[in-house]
């Protein structure tokens, strides 16, 4: 029996860029990351209701945050941990160390 490669998924409209959210996954031509995707369909929006909420977003844009999201969901999740977590970003606003000299 001859057994198939295993097929790595795609994700067509998802992209990163460093200089952006820290090269954070992201909707490919815009700044919103899949972490904002993930966030609002974990408080119970539905694609409908996220594609109102950001109206310049296709379908097929949302649904596939959605799809790698679902493939992600440790990675996701731990950022979205992270990003509401005041002790990581009081880190993060340290003072710059050459500030005060």
């Amino acid at each position: 029996m001859m057994s198939l490669p295993a097929i790595k998924p795609k994700y067509p409209y998802i992209t990163s860029n460093p200089q952006i959210a820290h090269g954070a996954p992201l909707i490919k031509g815009t700044r919103i990351t899949v972490r904002t995707i993930a966030d609002y369909y974990q408080m119970g929006m539905n694609v409908d209701e996220i594609l109102t909420t950001l109206s310049h977003l296709s379908p097929a844009q949302v649904h596939s945050a959605l799809v790698y999201f679902f493939d992600h969901q440790d990675e996701i999740n731990r950022e979205l941990s992270e990003s509401s977590d005041e002790e990581t970003w009081k880190r993060k606003i340290e003072k710059h160390p050459e500030e005060g000299v």
